[in-house]
């Protein structure tokens, strides 16, 4: 059962539910999908001097079990840059290594590969368990990492890590968001210690094109929020 935290929208045909979680379910296929883990970021920083709380995999993978268990997923698709580098498997340690092995081998479980994990080639199959894919198109969706121009149909992504930033009340509030134009669809980053694009930045604005309107989709407790980002005058 999917929580009630989970609101509906429509994207290429289909309903589908964003989570405040910066995850996303895909009841057609009892699927949930997630982008941009950047598991053992922190340990990666650790070897250039740059010391942070070493616990960024364990919450991300704890967060990523209890929505599992929460929407009854059978799929899990990650979109991408699941690792901050192409070693950092190896660098899990035994309690995250061993959580992650369990979430893998309780579903069907596809890593879509993105530009951190193969900087120096993906990571080894055998080290994480589960399909490894460059893309994959299900259900008339393709779903890969970073978004392309010139695909033609509907495509689901992740890479620039979108947020959405309002002004209000004299402050810039700033929260996680998914940007949706006609035929793309782009996640934000699920991982505990991934920043954030500016969701109007040009760079990300550019990736949605072609689109008539581009929009930025913040999940409340009974619907998704639409924000109009872009406006493109008609032909």
């Amino acid at each position: 059962m999917v929580p009630l935290s989970f609101a509906p929208f429509q994207f290429a045909g289909q309903e589908w539910l964003l989570g405040p979680a910066r995850a996303l379910a895909w009841p057609e296929e009892q699927a949930l999908l997630v982008a941009d883990l950047h598991l053992e970021k922190a340990s990666w920083f650790a070897r250039t001097g740059q010391m942070l709380p070493p616990y960024d995999s364990r919450e991300t993978l704890d967060r990523l079990a209890a929505l599992v268990r929460h929407t009854g997923a059978r799929r899990v698709f990650c979109l991408g840059d699941n690792f901050h580098d192409a070693h950092g498997p190896a660098r899990l340690d035994p309690g995250a290594a061993e959580r992650l092995a369990a979430l893998v081998r309780a579903v069907d479980w596809v890593w879509i590969t993105g530009n951190h994990d193969e900087k120096d080639g993906a990571p080894a199959d055998d080290l994480i368990g589960g399909t490894m894919l460059r893309e994959v198109m299900v259900r008339g969706v393709m779903l890969r990492h970073e978004a392309q121009g010139q695909e033609a149909g509907p495509e689901l992504s992740g890479h620039f890590h979108p947020r959405l930033r309002v002004a209000a009340r004299g402050r810039t509030v700033s929260r996680p968001c998914a940007v949706m134009s006609e035929r793309k669809l782009i996640l934000p980053a699920f991982g505990a210690l991934t920043g954030g694009l500016d969701a109007a930045h040009p760079a990300l604005l550019k990736a949605m094109q072609p689109a008539r309107s581009i929009t930025a989709l913040v999940p409340t407790a009974a619907r998704v929020a639409h924000f109009p980002l872009w406006q493109a005058a008609a032909a």
